[in-house]
């Protein structure tokens, strides 16, 4: 063998180089985000389990989530989907940040991180305003079979709303579910509003013009966007389906 063929033991593990062409950063992040996909998939895998065997009983969304504010008469979905449209919005803010990050636009950075974390916390405050309906019920409630352990068999008796146990919509699941599924999506929604807050504070006190380059506000942006894309399955799942 030649010496122009034999390889250097020690550049050979000396890497150096990254196979995919991105930094350090960049590639852990998308390895969270793909362990996080698997997290939100065995949940919305197991929601479609629990709703195919319950199929006959399962309440349907358009009849349950029809409150919008200031309206007195029921706009079925109607709320959610503004949500959904907040959502979809604070993601096209969250690409004009990275953009303007790209070409060292330092104010471009900073107002369109800042409407970004507006359009979080819009998404936030919706999802407490649903819940809270949700948990509170309508006018009329519904009469449910359940379990009176003062006489130690089940009895008749209208609820009012939901919790984790019964509640006026239908099978219990179908409450464990929508706060489970919808809470672990608001969790990541919340936590992206604080780090995209952290990243404009280091914007604006010039962090990453010294550092000559805004690769954060990318990393953020993945997070975002991953959040942005989860709610449209968990949308399109449990609302629409």
């Amino acid at each position: 063998m030649s010496h122009s063929a034999e390889i250097d033991q020690k550049e050979a593990w000396s890497g150096g180089q990254s196979p995919f062409k991105v930094s350090y950063g960049k590639m852990f992040m998308w390895f969270f985000l793909i362990s996080d996909a698997l997290t939100f998939g065995g949940l919305l895998s197991s929601y479609g389990f629990i709703r195919h065997k319950y199929s006959e009983v399962w309440p349907h969304a358009e009849n349950v989530f029809t409150h919008f504010p200031f309206i007195h008469q029921h706009v079925p979905l109607a709320y959610v989907g503004l949500m959904t449209f907040i959502l979809i919005m604070s993601s096209v803010t969250m690409v004009l940040a990275v953009e303007a990050g790209q070409r060292m636009n330092k104010r471009g950075v900073l107002i369109w991180m800042f409407w970004t974390i507006i359009g979080g916390l819009m998404f936030v405050g919706s999802q407490a305003w649903e819940w809270y309906h949700f948990i509170v019920g309508t006018d009329h409630g519904a009469l449910r079979h359940v379990w009176d352990p003062a006489v130690g068999h089940y009895v008749e008796k209208t609820i009012y709303g939901a919790n984790m146990v019964v509640n006026e919509y239908g099978v219990p699941q179908f409450a464990n579910y929508f706060f489970f599924i919808t809470g672990f999506h608001g969790t990541h929604v919340f936590s992206g509003v604080v780090i995209n807050f952290v990243i404009f504070l280091n914007a604006l006190f010039g962090t990453y013009e010294r550092r000559g380059h805004y690769e954060m506000v990318e990393k953020v942006g993945l997070y975002w966007h991953f959040v942005d894309l989860v709610w449209v399955f968990v949308f399109t799942f449990f609302y629409l389906l």
